[in-house]
């Protein structure tokens, strides 16, 4: 049952961390100690959290089935480094009897896989070593990234602590245009409020627009929220949540992940208090692309047309799933990448990868002259299967332009939606998918 409160409104996110505390009340502002439902590490994250862990000296950790490790960053190992951090999951995993270990093979881009696998349902509290575990508050669950002793704290006690964020709502109202989807949205949405605009608070989505969304665009945006700031990004779970909470637990018993929560669908009240309210009319935005440095460098597309491109990467845990893929295939049918660009298609999870070969997406990249990856984060932190020279240029649908993300320190990257990276790939240069149709 639901924890009874008095009736002081909430907002969704207040409500989920109050039932996940012993407390009768929950205010902004307010430090608490939360119980987690999912603890996430990966392979750059999760070995400093097991060292602090093992220092401990506990017998074991606090639940066997609530810690979930993916090593996604730079798996398949690229070297020496890389294979030892992959080994300490492995050995962590194998000493401790933890059952969501996904070893490569299995794995996925962690922020891909999750949700596929239906290990976040409704109304959870999730943390995970690494910024961008946001984006399960598309599932509406709370969900925040943590530093990695704070992983290793919750790896023995099963509770992290917050600061409760205030929440800002976002409201979009009105009708997509073409080739507009979630990552346009986020990307306005940055471009508008500025990197630190939503600083530590819960960027709330709702309108019109977000409740006929595609929880794939849903699940792009909460992944950005990170981008503006914010603690968490959350939606408010719906019909749509519902079949595809559905799917993914079927979907993941089938894969030997067994979940037999189903979640809670939490709302929040009339009257909840919001630090701040922005209300956006979609027909005003076309696509956008997030120019070097930041997120929110944000120019619409048809104003960045002389600026031309070295690679073009479609795939990371913001725009890696089938629905991008598709999308991106739908551009490049027939066509062929310009002799100038390296195309490299990265999809979120193995089975993403076999679903894209199924459709034949695969083989459309392929032919056009790109490269179809084994899932992996590579080229978003420069890690590796695409790192950029010195005066390089990339478009990517990745989530991060910062100085040197992909590479040398003075190569460039441009965000895009994953239609404009395709286009962009066949020109040579930014293009709108309009081009080249």
């Amino acid at each position: 049952m639901t924890k009874k409160t008095n009736s002081m409104p909430y907002t969704i996110t207040e409500k989920i961390l109050l039932r996940h505390t012993k407390l009768k009340t929950i205010h902004p502002g307010e430090f608490i100690n939360a119980k987690v439902d999912i603890c996430l590490g990966n392979d750059i994250t999760a070995p400093f959290a097991i060292e602090e862990f093992e220092k401990l000296n506990l017998r074991d950790v606090f639940d066997k089935k609530k810690i979930v490790l993916v090593p996604d960053h730079f798996a398949p190992a690229k070297d020496m480094k890389s294979a030892n951090q992959c080994k300490i999951l492995a050995n962590f995993a194998k000493k401790h009897g933890i059952k969501n270990y996904f070893e490569v093979g299995r794995m996925g881009i962690e922020h891909v896989l999750l949700p596929e696998m239906g290990l976040v349902v409704p109304g959870d509290a999730v943390i995970g070593a690494d910024s961008h575990t946001c984006t399960y508050g598309a599932l509406g669950a709370f969900s925040a990234g943590v530093g990695s002793t704070d992983l290793a704290a919750a790896y023995a006690t099963g509770e992290c602590w917050f600061k409760v964020p205030e929440s800002i709502k976002f409201i979009f109202s009105g009708r997509l245009n073409k080739w507009v989807g979630g990552k346009d949205l986020i990307l306005h949405t940055i471009g508008d409020i500025g990197v630190d605009g939503a600083l530590y608070k819960a960027m709330e989505f709702c309108g019109p627009v977000i409740e006929i969304l595609p929880m794939d665009d849903r699940l792009a945006m909460c992944n950005m929220a990170i981008e503006a700031g914010g603690k968490s990004g959350i939606i408010a779970p719906d019909k749509i949540t519902k079949k595809f909470v559905k799917e993914a637990l079927t979907f993941g018993k089938k894969h030997g992940v067994g979940q037999n929560r189903r979640g809670r669908f939490y709302l929040s009240d009339p009257g909840a208090k919001y630090s701040k309210v922005y209300e956006y009319d979609v027909r005003k935005i076309e696509p956008v692309v997030a120019c070097p440095n930041l997120p929110s460098n944000v120019r619409p597309v048809k104003q960045l047309k002389g600026i031309s491109i070295n690679q073009a990467v479609i795939g990371s845990c913001t725009n890696g799933r089938i629905s991008d893929l598709r999308l991106a295939a739908r551009i490049l049918r027939g066509k062929k990448v310009n002799s100038a660009v390296r195309l490299i298609v990265i999809p979120g999870t193995q089975a993403v990868y076999l679903q894209a070969v199924r459709e034949g997406l695969a083989k459309i990249f392929v032919e056009a002259g790109g490269v179809f990856s084994t899932p992996t984060c590579g080229p978003c932190l420069g890690g590796h299967v695409g790192i950029l020279a010195e005066g390089e240029r990339a478009i990517s649908t990745t989530n991060r332009n910062f100085i040197g993300r992909m590479g040398h320190v003075k190569s460039e990257v441009y965000l895009s939606n994953p239609a404009v990276a395709a286009a962009s790939a066949i020109k040579g240069r930014i293009a709108h998918p309009e081009e080249v149709l």
